[in-house]
């Protein structure tokens, strides 16, 4: 019947539209937090080069502690390391018996950030910067790393939000769409109805 093919056609659209607009919006807030997520990274990488400076022994060093406790509680999920070639490794405490692998193998003016599964059970999202420290013409690669566990649950709960949402909002258009359907037809119905019993009564007269 045509309510039914004006259905199928309203609600093909409403799920095509749905979906499209459900991607993309999950796209865009997934981006945003991890953008918020990475920001946080770069503001600790900031403080770690801001605190740093190289001692008389050639090896750098803190002039003040890092504010985040959670770098000196052994495995917390959040970590930093400095490297320098010719000179040992300067972990945080966090990172206990481990050591960040960085991809030390070019100068990185700029932070870069990227996912790393280098710890079992633990991924990790990883900032690293290059740096000639004053006193040294050695380059130093600055590295923090946070474990993925807040930024992937974040993105699960935004994501559960968004389909249950789009869900309800799907259910409330095809309603809304059958209900469009059923009344903007009546009045096609009802001229229908009245042609048949019209064309009835005819046929009853003609007999008679």
């Amino acid at each position: 019947s045509l309510a039914q093919r004006m259905m199928l056609i309203a609600s093909a659209w409403i799920i095509v539209l749905l979906l499209v607009g459900g991607l993309a919006l999950d796209r865009t807030l997934t981006g945003l937090i991890t953008r918020n997520f990475d920001e946080q990274l770069g503001y600790m990488l900031t403080g770690m080069i801001g605190s740093a400076e190289i001692g008389p022994d050639g090896e750098v060093f803190f002039n003040r502690p890092l504010g985040d406790q959670r770098f000196l509680e052994p495995n917390s999920g959040l970590y930093w390391q400095i490297t320098g070639v010719g000179h040992d490794d300067f972990p945080s405490r966090s990172l206990w018996d481990r050591t960040l692998e960085t991809r030390g193998e070019h100068f990185d003016a700029q932070p870069h950030v990227y996912d790393s599964d280098q710890f079992e059970g633990e991924p990790l999202r990883v900032m690293e910067r290059s740096i000639i420290l004053p006193g040294s013409d050695d380059s130093w690669r600055f590295a923090v790393a946070a474990s993925r566990e807040e930024l992937d649950r974040q993105i699960a709960q935004t994501r559960s939000i968004l389909t249950y949402s789009f869900v309800i909002l799907g259910i409330g258009l095809l309603l809304m769409a059958g209900m469009q359907t059923w009344y903007g037809l009546y009045p096609l119905r009802h001229v229908r109805r009245g042609q048949g019993g019209g064309a009835g009564g005819g046929a009853q007269g003609r007999t008679g």
